[in-house]
């Protein structure tokens, strides 16, 4: 199986609406390597005008700029504890350029030269037909010059039957009938190259023609496969997702599989689309100040409330607001309150009752079928289902509790053996969501005598 992520652009840090889809990624990553080998891919788009434009209000070589800014994206993997077995950087990774040329030939029965005249989002890097950017909110640049065109339209009914049967599944389902309703309504061949005037000098140059560069979301969206080590194993014959957010989808279920059909090329299997998260109603990213820098709120909360906080409040459909006091709210009331306090029960009466030795005694599991309704969540693309099944051993754990009341029975083993068990089901099935806390619950229960307790997650409030 293939994973991937967008590669954002790199015209400043990375922001907390990119750590949500790169964290997903990394717990299906993490959840299919149980079951087959598994490449997650990430990266930095950097061929952006977007990156040059801020290069140059921040007086900063752009080279220079991209790779600052790219280093904090690849240095995510510590602090949000990621697995990614690949990061393509398109400025700097010699078989990316030379990948895209390749897509670009492959693709020529369907490109042509045209003079172009329309309205154009640096923010988007796309054309629009409207007077502002629904996305951005600001005005748009008036562009007029000779570009080369692809045949987007030749793609229209291929496209429609695709995703209509499946084929090319998106998910959730409203983001496939958003698809459906914008191919419907007419697919009009798309500019995929920009003068190297307006380009600054800066990206891929066209295949033949000096005076243009590769349009930046045809040189993105072809890291896919130019960064690939084996592109019959992970490509040709693999499952392969996309991961990526709502304002992006045109791009990746439309423009991107009609490239690939052109160049003859395998489709994607899934395309998992994600909403936004905002502050105070308003989209969090790199340009509009509402932003919140995950490696920082990782440094003050930790990477278990982070992660946690991402996979347990953010629904499948529709945006969710995001303020620290929510994030510290919900380590506190699930990882303090909920999860530490029931390991730290749990092997405190260990303790009390068997000098800490757990008893050899083989018990049903408290929720027997949690593993089962993970998997389905995470094939639905549903990590708030995921979340709240594996805390679903929580909550019944601490029912048992209550309802057994083990101090009270002369021979506790039974009920102490049982809520070991739980615990450590609790280890295994956290490992794929927060590893972190996993690992500190598996420290707390694993072996014939446990550990001394200890608190695991203090509280932050």
């Amino acid at each position: 199986m293939y994973i991937t992520t967008t590669i954002p652009y790199v015209n400043a840090r990375p922001h907390l609406g990119f750590a949500l889809e790169i964290v997903q990624a990394d717990v299906l990553a993490r959840h299919y390597r149980r079951r087959e080998p598994v490449r997650f891919q990430t990266g930095t788009d950097d061929n952006s005008l977007k990156n040059v434009l801020a290069a140059e209000a921040a007086n900063v070589p752009v080279q220079e700029f991209v790779d600052r800014n790219a280093e904090a994206f690849e240095a995510l993997r510590g602090p949000l504890a990621l697995s990614f077995d690949a990061f393509v950087r398109t400025s700097r990774d010699h078989a990316h350029r030379a990948g895209v040329e390749r897509l670009w030939r492959a693709t020529a029965h369907d490109v042509y030269e045209r003079s172009y005249d329309g309205l154009y989002c640096v923010g988007c890097e796309a054309f629009s037909t409207d007077d502002t950017c629904p996305e951005h909110g600001g005005p748009l640049q008036r562009v007029a010059e000779k570009n080369w065109f692809f045949r987007l339209s030749r793609y229209q009914d291929e496209l429609k039957a695709l995703i209509a049967d499946g084929r090319l599944r998106i998910e959730p389902a409203a983001r496939r009938n958003e698809v459906l309703a914008f191919i419907e309504a007419g697919l009009e061949d798309i500019s995929i190259s920009r003068s190297q005037d307006r380009a600054r000098g800066w990206g891929i140059p066209v295949p033949d023609d000096p005076t243009q560069v590769v349009y930046v979301w045809w040189d993105a969206l072809a890291n896919y496969v130019t960064a690939l080590d084996d592109y019959d194993r992970w490509w040709s014959n693999g499952r392969k997702i996309h991961l990526v957010g709502k304002g992006v989808i045109r791009f990746h279920a439309v423009y991107w599989p009609a490239m690939l059909l052109s160049a003859g090329q395998p489709l994607p299997t899934k395309i998992y689309v994600h909403d936004y998260l905002t502050v105070d109603g308003r989209k969090i990213s790199k340009s509009s100040g509402a932003t919140a820098d995950p490696a920082e709120l990782v440094a003050r909360y930790g990477t278990d409330a982070v992660r946690w906080w991402l996979l347990r409040e953010v629904p499948r459909v529709g945006d969710a607001d995001f303020t620290e006091a929510r994030l510290a709210a919900r380590h506190d009331e699930d990882l303090a309150n909920g999860l530490g306090n029931l390991v730290k029960r749990v092997v405190t009466m260990v303790h009390r009752f068997r000098d800490g030795h757990v008893p050899d005694i083989d018990v049903a599991p408290l929720v027997p079928d949690v593993g089962k309704r993970v998997h389905a969540a995470l094939e639905e693309f549903d990590f708030r289902t995921a979340a709240a099944a594996v805390w679903s051993i929580v909550e019944e754990a601490n029912r048992y509790i209550e309802r057994e009341q083990p101090w009270k029975q002369p021979d506790p083993d039974v009920a102490l053996a049982t809520l070991v068990h739980a615990c450590r089901a609790l280890a295994v099935h956290l490992e794929d969501l927060v590893p972190g806390a996993a690992a500190k619950v598996a420290a707390q229960v694993e072996g014939e005598r446990l550990p001394a307790p200890a608190p695991l997650f203090p509280r932050i409030l």
